[in-house]
């Protein structure tokens, strides 16, 4: 492939040690959610204000490779007209762009979804590229209960989906970072959700293998394995950690240039700590770091509360988060003295 020792360093790049993606990837409606946290109308100034008081925090280059942005913020600027993809540039940090228009209904398959937007997408990779994205994520949403879903069938059509965004980022130039998230959302427990992820990513690299997608070049962003938020039976940290590294092993072939997390509505704090336990068992096949959305944001939020006086103290608050996290990521994370994180 052409494109392949550049595809390598921006993987080498985005898994550097001690670093972590910022995932500021929100559609518009999801940061409308967001800003609603903090009484603000989701309207695109609030949503220029949030991103620019993020992509300009000082210091936030030592412990994030990557921002992954989305259409409306990649094509953005700052208010003195300097564009966020350049920001991050600027600061050593990859810019990235979620490429899926998110999920429809699987016809004939109750309650389970498949993720479109491979239309045109070769196009939008030549746009994105031009405007310094280096790579992409693409999310299929696994929803899981305790006996039927998610069906084989299911599992198959969103991995054919995510395998075509595989190929076409990487003809690119640019590093397709794959999101099969099994939902925290539900009661399954814990064993049931390692069965499920363990299956989901089992077929997810079948079909990457079978349409020769260069495993060196590509990231997997994967839920940690934990019983489902309902579940009376809490998972903790070490059940998850130990849950989750015997999914990968089962799972994920070694050459995989990478593995990240999404926190997937876990709280910050419980992020942090799981992502702790699983580094604290030691170095794996792969690196392996976060990519956290709502658990690094939700804090930064709530302290700025859209007000200009606190961005100083959000920004503080934004260096915190990573900082944690990238502590966590090289198992040194001591919840004990973290009295930020919630």
């Amino acid at each position: 492939m052409k494109h392949a020792t550049k595809l390598y360093e921006t993987v080498a790049a985005l898994m550097a040690p001690g670093k972590g993606i910022l995932a500021a990837d929100e559609s518009d409606a999801t940061a409308g959610k967001r800003l609603a946290m903090v009484h603000l109308p989701n309207e695109p100034e609030h949503r220029q204000d949030f991103r620019e008081l993020l992509f300009t925090a000082p210091g936030i280059e030592e412990y994030l490779s990557g921002v992954i942005l989305y259409d409306s913020s990649i094509k953005n600027f700052t208010d003195d007209g300097v564009p966020f993809p350049d920001v991050l540039t600027a600061k050593g940090i990859v810019p990235g762009i979620k490429v899926d228009i998110g999920t429809k209904d699987l016809h004939g398959f109750k309650g389970e979804v498949v993720t479109e937007g491979l239309d045109g997408l070769d196009d939008r990779f030549a746009e994105y590229y031009e405007l310094g994205a280096r790579f992409a994520k693409w999310r299929s949403v696994i929803l899981i209960d305790e006996e039927h879903t998610p069906t084989d069938a299911a599992l198959e059509m969103n991995a054919l989906q995510l395998a075509r965004y595989a190929q076409l980022a990487q003809a690119a130039g640019i590093v397709p970072m794959v999101e099969p998230e099994v939902l925290y959302a539900g009661d399954h427990s814990i064993a049931r959700a390692e069965m499920v992820t363990t299956r989901t990513l089992q077929i997810l690299f079948q079909a990457l293998i079978k349409y020769r997608v260069d495993l060196p070049g590509l990231i997997l962003k994967s839920s940690m394995v934990l019983a489902g938020d309902m579940n009376h039976d809490q998972s903790l940290p070490e059940e998850i950690a130990n849950a989750t590294l015997r999914t990968f092993h089962m799972s994920v072939p070694h050459e995989v240039g990478g593995i990240v997390f999404l926190s997937g509505g876990q709280t910050p704090k419980r992020a942090t700590e799981n992502l702790n336990a699983i580094a604290k068992l030691g170095e794996q096949p792969w690196p392996i770091t976060f990519s956290y959305s709502r658990a690094i944001e939700e804090p930064v939020l709530l302290t700025w509360q859209g007000k200009p006086e606190n961005i100083p103290e959000a920004q503080k608050m934004l260096l915190h988060a990573v900082k944690m996290n990238s502590l966590a990521a090289q198992g040194q994370y001591d919840a004990a003295k973290d009295t930020k994180l919630k």
